[in-house]
Formats: structure tokens, sequence, C-alpha cells
């Protein structure tokens, strides 16, 4: 028997990653008990005898299958997969090859939902496991009574070294791990090295929701870029200004600015899921007026909550979580009319989280809905100047953080972050405020009314309140430069950034809906989503099967399975810039319309009413068609194609010369045509 410290040694290869790491050496020398008293001491829950009869099954399995393998190799059980919020099984680096294995301990069967997990886990470690990037890694599904599966006479192997999923029985997955070494050329693993990489996940907004819901803070669900202000750092500021804030009793605004992607709504979430204790005076709420992004972050948090609570074995009702969690992200205008409702009481929050401040409502649009849906007509506010009055009304102190997208306006009686700058300037002068100092650049448009606090008394600066790098695009995360400069006109920046991206970040562009459809689904693994985006004034994509004035509803776009009609997976239902704000996908398909076109003088903007096309002439609204395309074009985390239709020589509202002039411009651009 091994004594409690010679175990410790042998199973903290991974660093407590996994409940249990060995060398393959090791491993084979230990015994079952051995081995499963790590497994149960290292759990952070009460381990059920189910639990238990698992584990001794996958060990069973585990010794049996390795017997024959490199003893100088690595096994892991229960491997934190910390963007997912899961563990893997049971890891083996042995050879060249890295095996993700999904035990299914008694089924007879191998099914789809088990296949698609073990992919998106050996994905997960393909993408963001700094040492599996450069090997091959296979995942295979054991059902341990299924019949064995038929071995193919060579591996399906992607691009990236990622092999198809395979499928394995209780005693053949022997087999099938020798068979995907000798079929895997390059060198030995060195296991050490291996378990030495880091894990730079980039995870969605709704993983990464989950993910510090449960717990975990961004550092550990986020990547590290060399060249940019991370996301941990700008974080620990917003932090220490609200700790400042509390200290001294004063009240203070925080502007945090970043390009699309960059994770400005990871920083809300995170501070929020912090103090996220109603008896704390430090407690946060996330508000957003982004109604699709609330409801999919609290529907995927209680499906979420569910799925955990089954786990560990106990029983809770979808309705009591969606109950449990609607506190954690809120929809800004409920807090609006809470405020309104108790008008003389301040917030029970201290700190509130506005994300996409710049979309609040100016004065007008305030005014005018409070009198059109509420029946309040005498109602002078903008949303800013009653929200920073809602918290100024706590006696000892406050802190709003405002969350800021560059070009991120799509809607009319959006302010824009002036509308906050004004509100302070005027209405609240002992406020401090903290700057990121990005809020000077074009895209932000606060450029003049920042100059109104030059006299404020109390105006501090900092570098870490910006976040340069989209997190979105882990495969180019300059993809938003890109978008920048093509929808800037700029074509010598736009060639220069497309040269960064293009290599790992797939861009095609075809005049075919159907081709582009085909490209996309090929593209994804595992559960990896994808769908149609279409901006909301493309009026004439009828004729392509695309009906903008139908609803979507997004909590079914995002969330819902490949089975699902109404999923973005099955690309019948387009989404528009108000249902993908704020979220993503992993690859994309953009249907442009007329509404923006490229002519001989640079874009167009143009409205169809009535019968036919007719020019936008107002600035503001040529803004918002251009910042539609922007949010459209950089929802896709790994890929996009871009579909230009060809327009009808029949049809004056789709001639071809509607279409024609922005498709040359794109594959001017150095874009690819999609074969």
């Amino acid at each position: 028997m091994l004594d409690d410290r010679t175990l410790q040694i042998k199973s903290d290869l991974l660093s407590g990653r996994a409940y249990y790491s060995a060398r393959i050496g090791d491993f084979l020398e230990s015994t079952e008990s051995e081995i499963l008293s790590s497994l149960v001491r290292s759990s952070s829950f009460a381990v059920e005898q189910t639990q238990r009869d698992a584990w001794l099954m996958q060990i069973e399995v585990m010794r049996s299958s390795l017997r024959d393998a490199d003893k100088h190799g690595l096994v892991a059980f229960e491997f934190y997969v910390p963007r997912m919020g899961k563990r893997i099984d049971v890891l083996v680096v042995a050879g060249s090859v890295v095996h993700v294995i999904e035990f299914k301990v008694g089924d007879a069967t191998y099914s789809s939902d088990a296949l698609t997990q073990v992919f998106d886990y050996a994905l997960d470690m393909k993408n963001f496991h700094s040492t599996s990037h450069a090997v091959t890694v296979a995942p295979i599904l054991v059902a341990t009574l299924a019949p064995a599966a038929e071995i193919v006479p060579t591996i399906t192997r992607d691009y990236d070294g990622v092999v198809r999923p395979l499928k394995a029985n209780g005693t053949s997955l022997a087999e099938v791990m020798q068979f995907v070494e000798r079929c895997s050329d390059g060198p030995t693993i060195d296991a050490e090295v291996w378990a030495a990489g880091s894990y730079k996940p980039t995870p969605t907004i709704i993983e990464a929701a989950k993910a510090l819901y449960n717990g975990h803070g961004v550092e550990d669900i986020t990547r590290r870029e060399a060249a940019a202000i991370n996301l941990s750092q700008t974080s620990r500021k917003v932090e220490e200004i609200i700790h400042g804030a509390r200290k001294n009793k004063h009240k203070a605004i925080c502007f945090v600015t970043g390009v699309p992607g960059a994770g400005k709504t990871l920083v809300g979430l995170d501070i929020a899921n912090k103090h996220f204790d109603p008896t704390s005076d430090l407690y946060s709420v996330f508000l957003s007026g982004n109604g699709p992004l609330v409801a999919i972050l609290c529907e995927a948090l209680a499906r979420d909550k569910v799925d955990r609570s089954k786990e560990i074995g106990t029983s809770l009702k979808v309705g009591q979580a969606r109950s449990e969690v609607k506190s954690f992200v809120q929809n800004v205008h409920h807090f609006r009319d809470e405020c309104i409702r108790d008008s003389d009481k301040p917030p029970v929050e201290h700190v509130a989280l506005f994300d996409e401040a710049q979309r609040a409502w100016n004065q007008e649009q305030t005014s005018s809905f409070m009198r059109r849906k509420k029946g309040n007509s005498n109602f002078t506010m903008s949303e800013p100047a009653f929200l920073i009055s809602c918290m100024d009304r706590h006696d000892d102190w406050a802190v709003i953080v405002c969350l800021v997208g560059g070009g991120q306006e799509i809607n009319t009686g959006e302010a824009g972050i002036g509308e906050w700058l004004r509100a302070i300037r005027s209405d609240f002068p002992d406020w401090h405020v903290h700057l990121s100092p990005n809020l000077h650049d074009s895209e932000y448009e606060a450029g003049s009314t920042l100059d109104l606090l030059s006299s404020h008394a109390h105006v501090h600066t900092h570098e870490s309140l910006h976040l340069s790098v989209s997190m979105r695009s882990f495969r180019a995360e300059h993809v938003s430069s890109w978008v920048k400069a093509m929808l800037d006109a700029d074509v010598d920046a736009a060639r220069t950034a497309w040269s960064r991206i293009h290599v790992k970040y797939p861009i095609y562009l075809t005049r075919d809906l159907n081709a582009a459809k085909s490209w996309v689904r090929a593209c994804a693994r595992g559960s990896e989503r994808y769908g149609i985006v279409v901006s909301s004034q493309a009026q004439r994509l009828k004729p392509e099967g695309i009906d903008v004035r139908y609803d979507i509803d997004p909590v079914h776009w995002f969330l819902h399975p490949r089975e699902d009609v109404r999923s973005s997976y099955y690309l019948e239902d387009a989404a528009t810039e108000f249902d993908v704000q704020g979220l993503e996908l992993d690859w994309t398909c953009v249907v442009w319309d007329g509404d923006l076109r490229f002519g001989s003088d640079g874009w167009e903007h143009w409205n169809f009413k009535g019968p036919r096309w007719q020019r936008v002439k107002t600035e503001p609204r040529q803004a918002f068609l251009k910042n539609a395309y922007r949010v459209l074009l950089t929802r896709a985390r790994q890929g996009m194609v871009i579909v230009v239709p060809r327009g009808n020589p029949d049809d004056p509202t789709r001639d071809p010369s509607i279409y024609d002039g922005t498709y040359q411009y794109l594959k001017g651009l150095g874009l690819r045509e999609l074969a």
C-alpha cells in the first residue's frame, strides 16, 4: 500500500486540475482502492454509491486498456475544463496523442449527445490548452455495454489535428487507442511538458456567465494577452474604485471601454457575482437594456442551475431556478421603473453596472416612452440622468460602472456616452469620475463632451479601464480592426488587417446563400453554434427566404439544439443586430442587403419604404445603419461567410447594380470567394 504522501506526489502531476493524475506506470502499480480514495478525497461533493461504482468501472477499464501503453505517459481522472465548467472523465497522454475519454457506464448504445459532448471536450483542449495545439487530440466515447464499433481503415482527422469522435466499449478501448496512436505521426509527447501547459480559454458570454455564477473569477475563465490589458486587471481596477468610494464615503462613476468582444460584459458580470449578497453594503446589480441578452443569460443560468442540481443528487425545478437567477442579471428598464415607484428610497444596491451604457435613452426618447407607455407626462430627464439620480439617493456612497462599446448605437433615441457626461457635469458635481483614456476615440463620440469635465473637481484617467483586444474571435483577435477599417472605407488599413487574420480566421465571400449554409454546416464541429444574421433594414432579402419582419425568440435561437427548427442551427430564421448584440456564435452567415451599399463615392445608406429604396440623409440614421453591420460582422468567434446576393435584373428593387459594388469592394480587400 502507498502512504498518503506518496499518493499525493503521484497524483499531483496536474497541480490540482484533476481529481487524480499520475504516470501510467504509477497508475498501473496502484490498487483500485488507492486510486478511488484519491478521487473521493478530491471531490467537492458527497460521493454517492453510483459515482463510486462508476469510478471503479472506469479504473478497471483503464487499467486493462493501458497495460501495454508507454509507462511514461500520463493518465488523469476528472480533468477540469474551466471554460465549460465540466470535467473530462479520463484523459490519457500516450505516444503522440492526447486521448479525451468520456465514459457512459452501463450504456448499451453510443448516443449522439454523448458523442457531441466528448467532441466538445477535445475541441476545447485543442483550442485553449497551449501544449495541445500541435498534437493529435482524439475524443473517444466508451459505452461499456455497447457492441464494439467497427474500426475504419484510417482515422478522420481535421485540419487542426482533432480526430472525429471514436467509439469503444468496455473491452475494445485499448484497441481503439492503439489504432489512433499508429495512425498519428509526430514525436512522443513529454508528459511533464504537456502537463505544464497553460489553459487559456475564451468563453462565450453564456459560458462565462455560467462559470462566474458558479464561483469562478475572470482569471479562471479567460486567456492572457501579453499585448493587452487583460480582464483581471480591469476587474481589479473597478474593484479598487468601488472599495475607495466605500472607504471614503463618496460617489463615483466609472467608464470601461473596449473593442467589440473584448469582455466588457464579463467585467460587469464578474463584479456582480463577487457582490451578490443582498445583506452586504457591497451588493451589486448587473443591468442591461439589451432584452435578448438578459433573457438568454437568465434562461441559460437557470437551466445550468437545474443540471448542476441533478449532478449532486438534488431536485430543483426550472421555475425556481429562474426566480433565483433573475436578480443576478436585470433589465435596466425594470430597475428604472422600480426607482420611479420608490421615488424617495435609494436602491438596495450600492453598485450598479450598466452594460452597453452608450445605448441608454436620451431625454426625448425617455420622455416619449414614459408618456406613451407609463402615462407619465411630467418625466423630463434622460435615462442616464435619472439613473445617476437614483444612485445619488444613497446618503453615504455609491458607484456606477458604465460598460461602453464603441460604434454600438443602433437605434433611434440612444444617447451615446455624452449624455452620461453631461448629466455628471450639470447635476452631480461632487461625483468622482474615472475615465478610460479611449473615450477620446471617435467611435465613442464623447470627445467634445469630455471637454465639459475639464473643470470638474474629481476626474481620474486609468489605462486599465480599456480592453483593446477582442476575445470573441479567439482565432484572430484583430477582426474588429478589419471590420472598422472596412466600414470606414479605409482600404489600406483593411488590407493590412486582413493579412493578419485570414490564416487563422476564415472569411469567405459568395453570392449563393445555399453554398454559404453548406459552408457553415461543414465548418461547425461538436456543439459549435452557427446561424444567419442580417440587418434589421434588410427588407429585400425575402426572395432569398429571409423576412426580417418575423421576430425570432432569441432564447430558442441561441439555446435550443440542432433538432429544434427554431434554433439558429436550422438556418431558416435570421437574427438581426438587435437580437445578437452582446452575444456571439462560432460561425456566422452574414447576408448583405441593399440598405448599405458601396458606390463610386464610398458607402451609401438606403431605407426600403413602400415599394422602393430611399436615400438615408440624416447622419444619426446613417450611423445606426453602419453600426448595425459592425455588430453583425463581429459576432463570429471562428469565421464567417458573407453573402451578397446577385440580385435580379427583372426586379428594380433588387437590381444587380444594388449589390455588385459591395461585392467587388469586399473582393478587392482580399476576401476569398467560396468555391
